[in-house]
């Protein structure tokens, strides 16, 4: 598998990840004041998840430019 394949597969990987983290950050606010503790865990983990994006995604967009 080329680099290119293998950068492509882990932002698909890390956008999944991300809209998980999305859908987790969107219920805890839909239910809140309940488990209103638990917003900094959840903030962190999707904020965590959507900066490995943007970092695999940048990576992925200077390898398709200098291919």
């Amino acid at each position: 598998m080329s680099d290119l394949e293998l950068l492509q597969k882990k932002v698909r990987k890390l956008q999944s990840r991300a809209g998980a983290a999305k859908m987790e950050l969107h219920d805890l606010a839909e239910d809140l004041p309940v488990n209103w503790t638990k917003i900094k865990a959840v903030a962190r983990k999707a904020f965590k998840i959507f900066a490995e994006l943007n970092a695999a995604k940048e990576e992925l967009a200077a390898l398709e430019n200098s291919q």
